[in-house]
């Protein structure tokens, strides 16, 4: 006969860090704090306050599956996930019945959901993407395998119509997969849905799908008078959004939007979850949805719209400014990405800022405060040795 030892169960309640590991934590903190304030070169928004969420983090919770379909595991906030889903619905041009998504961990996880989408409904489609487009692209390409042609970019960063007509012509008995930057990364550029269309009906070309990038522009242009042609309304088939850049998460998520009828080509039931398998990872993050959820809601369309017309009139600022001091600065129009020529070494030694080649940049998020565009603009004036 077999014994069994009951063991007390460990008092986590006492348990403490020693000393060692205590102080490493807290030199990580006051590293963290430190960055935070010279951190304008991503679009990541710092600016945030999740503390009314932090009792949800007593649970271990899983969006396991399809949002919309249920699951036998039912510590999940699918029913908040489906809420942002449809928020995000009305602000890029769907309608909610004809609309489906989820919740990603970023851009990333989105971009290759809709490209995923695309060479399911199109397998022997090539994709075509600009140069200015988000380097993990090209690797979502390779892992899936996908046939690919790279267009040209003009000098702002939008992708050229002429060289994206020109390589479909070329190719016109095999479908197109266009992907379209709303916000190219570097320079905020914006490829025209419009002219997309455009070519595609000059090529007759009906089988086609168009995936937009709007990681970071997708929450700025809902907000803005008079915004170019960018979501479903203009002929989108599936976007990707991130959460953690213009919202702002200390969690990397994103949302994946795209046409119901193209995610019906790929779903399929598994019966132990009781769920079905539509998204691209299984187990889900279950506090970003409470995250977006949560920041939508605080801020509403009128908060949302009031933090990018701020953020707007920063980089007009920004931009001025450098511009006075001799440093070629300039921006796409509806982008609070500033461009300029790369600065010196004791610039990036002191400011987190994206460069590449001979450019850099800021973002002027909403966490970047009027002061600390200024002390950067200073610092600029300095390095230059223009009189104020």
């Amino acid at each position: 006969m077999r014994t069994e030892t009951t063991l007390p169960e460990p008092d986590v309640s006492t348990a403490v860090l020693d000393q060692r590991s205590a102080a490493k934590l807290d030199a990580l903190y006051e590293r963290l704090t430190s960055e935070r304030k010279v951190s304008i070169g991503y679009p990541c928004n710092q600016q945030f306050d999740y503390a009314p969420l932090y009792r949800f983090m007593e649970f271990a919770v899983n969006n396991l599956g399809d949002p919309f379909s249920g699951s036998n595991f039912r510590m999940n906030t699918h029913d908040f996930e489906r809420e942002v889903i449809m928020t995000f619905a009305r602000l890029t041009g769907i309608r909610g019945e004809d609309c489906w998504g989820y919740v990603t961990n970023g851009g990333t996880e989105g971009n290759m959901y809709g490209l995923y989408l695309a060479r399911e409904l199109y397998p022997d489609g090539i994709v075509y993407f600009s140069e200015d487009t988000h380097y993990s692209v090209s690797k979502i390409l390779r892992l899936q395998h996908t046939r690919n042609i790279m267009i040209r970019s003009d000098h702002t960063g939008e992708m050229d119509y002429r060289d994206l007509e020109e390589s479909i012509r070329i190719h016109r008995d095999v479908p197109p997969i266009v992907f379209a930057n709303v916000g190219t990364t570097m320079t905020g550029a914006i490829d025209r849905l419009d002219r997309i269309r455009e070519v595609l009906e000059r090529q007759c070309t009906p089988n086609a799908y168009i995936h937009v990038d709007a990681a970071f522009s997708g929450m700025i242009l809902p907000f803005v008078d008079d915004p170019p042609p960018w979501h479903f309304g203009a002929g989108a088939d599936s976007i990707s959004i991130s959460g953690h850049k213009m919202i702002g998460s200390p969690l990397p998520c994103g949302v994946a939007m795209v046409r119901k009828t193209h995610m019906e080509r790929i779903s399929r039931s598994v019966e132990y979850v009781g769920a079905l398998d539509t998204t691209i990872s299984g187990s889900r993050n279950a506090i970003t949805p409470l995250m977006l959820w949560y920041a939508l809601r605080l801020h509403g369309d009128d908060g949302f719209r009031e933090l990018v017309g701020e953020s707007l009139r920063k980089a007009a600022y920004v931009e001025k400014a450098l511009k006075e001091i001799g440093v070629g600065a300039w921006r796409n129009p509806d982008s609070v990405i500033v461009v300029f020529p790369r600065p010196a070494a004791s610039i990036l030694d002191k400011w987190i800022l994206a460069s590449s080649g001979d450019i850099s940049h800021l973002i002027a998020l909403p966490g970047v405060s009027w002061d600390t565009l200024d002390e950067f603009i200073d610092d600029m004036q300095r390095e230059t040795g223009t009189a104020a």
